[in-house]
């Protein structure tokens, strides 16, 4: 077995304690898996043009092995769409679905006025029996359309197809445009159902594809202020966006829409008179911003608010693409303001946490993210990897044009966009656009996790429960970072773990004020004695052995 690397361990002990680490979780496998895993385990080498090994990714689990991954149907309604306050998100399928029909993660949400519609604490399903899994569930689907829009009065509905729904063949869609024609508002279906896609990430993908053609661009009106953002792939567990959203303010950053914490339908119909979009969770949202620069030529950038280092450089990279000196100046204001609170806290919290070792498996970009998190206060990242990533986000978008489309890929609808007639306008020329990329900013760019990894740091996609396992027993780190499937495992063998899809509870983690807490948080947990006592006293050290009379 591999053994645990001293504290000062030099890169090339690290690659062979890596190797021996792969060859480890590699040897109970029967071979032909062994062979699959062999490609989605991969020890992190960044050559001098920050190319990186090759990982396989995006694809089915092999039945049997226990992962971490979610549903299609919990990447569409649970992530995507469940933020949003106003829209009311209504789950067809038995009501064992409905654990995503309601507020799972966390997500916060703050209406603008009381007033305003909030439907987030509610749990909406048609709750299908055996009558409709037999007969049909559509017309008990027109029929909860009608009760919610009698009771609520809602601007919006959105129907989400479970995996019933798609055996049996109910029709979402069309139910959702003749309701739409009989009721007067916006109804809309997402064939989502949960084994369409290899995980959730066909989820993200689906909801993206609903949202930009049944909400994005119905509202032509221009809001007020000099600089307007989108920011997409934010969600706003533990209130990360309002802290996010303070620092805009304070900026005179104006922001038009959140896709989708603390956001809703209003915003998302407006979102396309924004100059900006801004992507904090690549995998999920890439593809709306991707579509809003075609049809209405709004660029993108990639940006992180996790960390305080990588939130100052975050909104600096807005005040360059605006290139305003008044606005140019706020930013510097703003950060000079935080990073005091921030850094006594850091000096505070560093001499205790320096050295210690983290592995990070969460969906989204945190896996990414909260590496840089954890390097503010000297602590590395031993092993990370994603549940539901694709290439790009683990080698960076250079790889795309090699990425190829398999059949799974292909349940996906790729909308075909254009420029829109008479809305198309690129927000700066391709003079403006070469000129910011000659001064390295970079559009449409990302570089993917692995190029900001440590040499011989393990990447582990689609990580299993008998991995994980594996890897405590072999390096026993002194965190780990997951979801909450895992969350009991972990602490079980004595390590502690933070829950980064939702938290669990603390937060917010984002911007400078997150940065603070996330400090004080990794420390309470890396140096907390609790987990010497894991195992009481007489099962370190019996003192009376003896055996059953049977034996």
């Amino acid at each position: 077995m591999a053994t645990l690397p001293p504290e000062d361990l030099n890169e090339d002990v690290l690659d062979i304690d890596a190797e021996a680490t792969k060859r480890e979780l590699l040897s109970k496998y029967p071979t032909k898996i062994a062979r699959k895993r062999a490609k989605q385990i991969v020890i992190n080498e960044v050559d001098p043009d920050s190319c990186v090994p090759e990982i396989q990714s995006n694809v089915r689990t092999v039945p049997g092995l226990i992962s971490q991954r979610g549903c299609t149907y919990a990447g569409c309604k649970g992530v995507v769409l469940g933020p949003t306050r106003d829209i009311l998100n209504l789950t067809h399928g038995p009501i064992g679905c409905g654990f995503y029909s309601w507020l799972t993660r966390r997500n916060q949400t703050r209406p603008n006025g009381t007033d305003d519609q909030n439907f987030m604490p509610y749990c909406f399903s048609t709750d299908m029996q055996d009558e409709q899994i037999i007969f049909g569930g559509e017309k008990k689907l027109r029929q909860a359309i009608q009760e919610a829009y009698d009771i609520f009065k809602p601007k919006a509905i959105g129907i989400f197809s479970t995996c019933p729904v798609g055996l049996i063949g109910d029709d979402v869609h069309a139910v959702a445009r003749e309701m739409k024609e009989k009721l007067g508002i916006n109804i809309f279906g997402f064939s989502c159902e949960g084994y369409k896609g290899v995980s959730q990430s066909a989820g993200h993908h689906i909801a993206n594809n609903g949202v930009f053609t049944h909400i994005v661009g119905l509202d032509d009106t221009v809001q007020e202020g000099e600089f307007k953002i989108n920011l997409l792939g934010e969600y706003n567990i533990g209130g990360d966006s309002f802290e996010i959203e303070r620092l805009f303010e304070d900026c005179g950053i104006t922001l038009v829409a959140t896709f989708s914490g603390n956001s809703g339908y209003d915003c998302f119909a407006n979102s396309h008179t924004a100059d900006l979009n801004l992507i904090m969770c690549y995998r999920s949202i890439n593809y709306v911003a991707e579509m809003m620069e075609t049809k209405f030529g709004i660029p993108w950038l990639k940006v992180n608010f996790i960390g305080a280092e990588a939130t100052a450089k975050s909104l600096r990279k807005i005040a360059r693409y605006f290139d305003n000196p008044k606005l140019t100046a706020r930013v510097e204001e703003v950060i000079a303001r935080e990073m005091p609170a921030v850094a006594k806290v850091r000096d505070e919290v560093k001499p205790r946490c320096v050295g210690k070792k983290a592995m990070l498996f969460v969906g989204g970009s945190r896996a990414h993210h909260y590496q840089e998190i954890f390097r503010e206060i000297g602590m590395e990242t031993i092993a990370a990897g994603y549940e539901f990533a694709h290439r790009d986000d683990y080698e960076g978008r250079r790889v795309l044009p090699s990425i190829k489309v398999d059949a799974d890929s292909r349940n996906i609808e790729e909308l075909h966009v254009e420029p829109d007639p008479s809305r198309y306008s690129p927000r700066k020329s391709e003079e403006e656009t070469a000129r910011l990329a000659q001064e390295g900013l970079k559009f449409k760019d990302y570089e993917g996790m692995m190029a900001e990894m440590a040499k011989g740091s393990l990447v582990i996609d689609d990580v299993s429960q008998y991995e994980t396992e594996k890897l405590i027993e072999i390096y026993r780190p002194d965190i780990i970072c997951a979801g909450i499937k895992e969350k009991f495992t972990i602490q079980k063998s004595g390590i502690p773990m933070k829950q980064l899809h939702s938290y669990d509870s603390g937060g917010p983690y984002a911007g400078f004020k997150g940065a603070i807490n996330f400090y004080r948080e990794i420390d309470r947990m890396v140096n907390n004695k609790v987990w010497k006592y894991l195992k009481a006293p007489w099962q370190e050290h019996p003192e009376l052995t003896a055996k059953y009379v049977w034996e």
